[in-house]
């Protein structure tokens, strides 16, 4: 068929996700055809370096013969078998791999399909874990502000970023939020915000003594803020802060998991011990939805007791432990280690370090952010006054789509670029990416501003 018509249906059929879509009918959109590697092809037959990793989720490259074989031998046994009063195979395999890498005492594992579902089922276990112990009164989260933990009306309500989250105030519970701990956005040095942020949950943790049910968080870095890389120790402190007040510690992982820090997760990297960690994004290699809500022996324990007791955790989904996204996820982790993806990723990260120094000094350029295979730069039109564009002129997505005809397929969060490949990238394509970032902020944002 020709691209013109998929198109036609795309317009006339399709609502797309965080979309302006007067904008987007008034556009032609690509229409993607098929991946290879970190390369996207689409119906003309245009190739484009995946540059944010089909929205931060692909791993291994796209079309891996290893994640395939492993998809395509699963549905020949069987696709899908409930969990409700069935036991599965690659479910049960699967959880013992995630249990066996996690980090700290998580034992037990709780399937879902997305990243706001696996925070959705920890924002119930916590809270009904308190009320299973008879603490009626601890219905409080803490987050942080500027947070995204996803977009079902739980996670919603722990997310701090007013465009997603505001106009569904009505809809939401109550949360507490405490400042993100990022100098270039709060007045003072890198450590003064992180202790600032600290003091601030401190106090809400005296303020709501006994109501606190869990401090939820992105470990490390804040992706949808705009990737807002945390002072070193913060997270630490956090998982500290919690253990002295008695709360849980929730871990969201669904972008900073599976590799995409530097570590196979980001908790690893400050000994924090989350009680509860979500998982999802990455956890297939990017192939097909699945999530996981791990915690702990001691949060699980609580809920065993007899079912007139109504202690038991009526959570679930048709599809949960999904056993093609498990065969998958199976497949993911064995090539990690078959490929070394983790110890191949220092070479990779100091490039993109490399890179942002130069970046940094361009006149258009404010703060640039890294943490790992993450990174994100931020555009300012006045780099002295730290002043944005105005949101209207559309300046990130503009420049990304210059990029787009230089074969480059980058997403911005507002007019902060968004720097996210595959970890399995080539050095070749990953300096070709960069390059192209550079030349692109260096010589075009010249021409629209």
């Amino acid at each position: 068929m020709e691209t013109r018509e998929y198109q036609e249906w795309d317009k006339k059929y399709i609502w797309h996700p965080f979309t302006p879509m007067r904008l987007w009918l008034n556009d032609e959109p690509l229409v993607i055809e098929r991946g290879v590697g970190a390369y996207l092809y689409d119906t003309d037959g245009h190739r484009y370096l995946d540059g944010v990793s089909s929205l931060w989720c692909n791993i291994h490259g796209h079309n891996h013969p290893h994640i395939n074989a492993a998809i395509i031998s699963q549905m020949q046994k069987i696709a899908h078998s409930t969990m409700l009063g069935l036991a599965g195979e690659m479910p049960a395999r699967l959880a013992k791999e995630l249990v066996d890498i996690t980090p700290g005492n998580l034992t037990r594992v709780f399937y879902s399909d997305s990243g706001a579902t696996s925070v959705e089922i920890a924002i119930k276990m916590a809270f009904q874990y308190w009320l299973n112990l008879g603490h009626k009164d601890r219905h409080l989260f803490i987050a942080l502000k500027q947070s995204y933990h996803g977009d079902t009306m739980g996670s919603v309500s722990v997310g701090g970023i007013d465009i997603f989250h505001r106009i569904f105030g009505p809809l939401t519970f109550k949360a507490q939020f405490a400042p993100s701990p990022h100098p270039y956005r709060f007045a003072g040095t890198e450590q003064e915000c992180r202790q600032h942020a600290l003091d601030e949950i401190e106090s809400l943790l005296q303020q709501y003594k006994d109501q606190v049910a869990a401090i939820v968080m992105e470990p490390l870095v804040q992706g949808a803020a705009g990737i807002i890389v945390h002072p070193e120790g913060f997270l630490r402190s956090v998982a500290g802060l919690a253990r002295r007040y008695g709360v849980l510690l929730v871990a969201d992982e669904v972008a900073t998991g599976f590799g995409r820090t530097g570590t196979m997760f980001a908790c690893e990297q400050e000994q924090a011990e989350p009680d509860i960690i979500c998982l999802a994004k990455g956890l297939t290699g990017g192939y097909v939805p699945l999530a996981a809500t791990l915690t702990s022996e001691q949060v699980f324990e609580v809920f065993l007791h007899e079912p007139w007791t109504e202690t038991t955790f009526y959570h679930g989904h048709t599809y949960t432990g999904n056993a093609i996204g498990c065969a998958a996820a199976l497949a993911s982790l064995e090539v990690f280690e078959r490929e070394e993806t983790l110890a191949k990723l220092p070479g990779k990260i100091a490039l993109i370090q490399e890179y942002l120094q130069n970046i940094s000094k361009l006149e258009f350029v404010g703060d640039v952010r890294q943490k790992g295979m993450m990174a994100g730069v931020e555009l300012l039109e006045d780099k002295p006054a730290k002043k944005n564009f105005d949101t209207t002129r559309r300046i990130g997505t503009t420049l990304c789509r210059r990029m787009r005809d230089k074969g480059v397929i980058l997403r911005p969060l507002s007019d902060v670029l968004v720097i996210m490949p595959p970890l399995a990238i080539s050095m070749n394509d990953l300096e070709f990416l960069l390059s192209i970032i550079e030349e692109t902020i260096k010589v075009d944002l010249r021409k629209i501003v």
